[in-house]
């Protein structure tokens, strides 16, 4: 099938901010004498604000409100970005290059304030034809629901769809969705080879995309 437009996930593939997100987490669990790993990490990736906090609270047995887990760890995530934006090589480079060939967008399951933290930074709000915020969705990744969203703003079919993610959660929704996957592991979170499996090209990084890349999909 012919690639019509590129949808674009945010932490992890064009800001490092997986690795705030890992921070902020790692704190908020440490201030409670508990622990944060990888596979905890791994398992809230990619999701709706709602779940991954629901995620947190039932892998650190808490009693606070999700509301309050929320607030305490997206505003160390936002605290960080605006101390130092961690653009991802060739993020930017690779927005305007999809966005000139192709509608482009972003659907993203970050708080829609962390969303809207790195457009104003990066000017990319004008750049994407559309932003679909996970908090705006009932299910979030690995739910199909985000990128579907997505494709029907462009007006294009879910097959016609090439989206580009960094996590299991986000690679599994775009397949649910019946599109084509571009995985980018995100630096320092090693994607497993069932997940690098459901993708249907793997780059180093978003320095390796090309618009010849997206047509080699059809």
């Amino acid at each position: 099938m012919p690639v019509d437009a590129v949808i674009f996930d945010m932490d992890g593939v064009l800001v490092d901010s997986e690795a705030y997100w890992y921070q902020s987490r790692i704190e908020f669990a440490g201030k409670r004498g508990k622990a944060w790993s990888m596979d905890d990490q791994h398992a809230a990736m990619g999701r709706s604000t709602v779940e991954w906090a629901q995620v947190m609270k039932d892998r650190l047995m808490l009693e606070m409100s999700l509301d309050d887990v929320i607030e305490e760890v997206r505003g160390g995530v936002i605290a960080r970005i605006e101390t130092r934006l961690p653009l991802l090589p060739g993020a930017i480079e690779a927005v305007h290059k999809a966005a000139a060939a192709y509608p482009a967008a972003l659907a993203s399951g970050s708080p829609t304030l962390v969303i809207d933290t790195v457009m104003k930074l990066t000017g990319l709000n004008s750049v994407f034809r559309t932003i679909v915020y996970g908090d705006d969705m009932k299910r979030g990744k690995p739910a199909p629901d985000i990128y579907l969203e997505a494709a029907k703003r462009l007006g294009i079919s879910p097959e016609n769809c090439v989206g580009i993610e960094d996590s299991v959660n986000g690679l599994k929704s775009l397949k649910a969705a019946g599109m084509y996957a571009i995985a980018v592991p995100s630096p320092g979170f090693t994607l497993p080879p069932t997940a690098l499996a459901l993708a249907d090209r793997v780059l180093g990084s978003l320095e390796e995309f090309s618009i010849a890349l997206v047509a080699s999909l059809e």
